[in-house]
């Protein structure tokens, strides 16, 4: 009986504990060029930078972690659209339109409902997303070739909500 009892409050305690699950948005986009992955580790996106050809498509996208930016993925093309987030905000979801070529618009949606919005509406959209609520951007991934982001994934991880970006650089 004992063992019964020992073995039902083990399970009990299982399914308690945070599981830290993570999730994955399969690419989108024709994926031509050389392969990427920008973010991860045990560090926050605090910021994201957008580059756009004007009138045209994505040409590069730079994440910041924590206070260092990471490194630029794609060309640096015109005046960079940025994001920069709130203590405790996070990047929830990830839309875009995208063509036999390119990602031509991207847009990422915050944990306040702030967005960042860049590029064109053309021809195919996508809407990527975590599997769990409480799951935040934790990584990009996709390809770029000489001109341009020609394909975009999102890797998502669960978040604590009560650690900020300064406690979890001590911590």
């Amino acid at each position: 009986m004992f063992c019964l009892l020992f073995f039902a409050v083990f399970c009990a305690s299982c399914l308690a504990a945070p599981t830290g699950h993570k999730s994955f948005s399969p690419d989108v986009g024709p994926g031509t060029g050389t392969a990427f992955a920008t973010g991860g580790g045990n560090q926050r996106i605090t910021a994201i930078r957008v580059w756009e050809r004007s009138g045209a498509y994505i040409s590069g996208i730079q994440l910041r972690l924590a206070f260092m930016w990471a490194k630029k993925v794609g060309v640096e093309v015109g005046i960079a659209q940025e994001l920069d987030l709130f203590d405790r905000e996070s990047i929830v979801q990830i839309s875009g339109k995208f063509n036999s070529e390119y990602i031509y618009q991207l847009t990422f949606v915050t944990s306040r409902g702030r967005f960042l919005m860049v590029g064109q509406p053309v021809t195919n959209s996508f809407n990527l997303y975590p599997t769990y609520p409480d799951e935040e951007l934790r990584l990009l991934s996709g390809r770029f070739n000489g001109a341009g982001i020609t394909s975009l994934a999102a890797h998502w991880g669960e978040f604590d909500g009560n650690i900020s970006y300064i406690q979890g650089l001590q911590g």
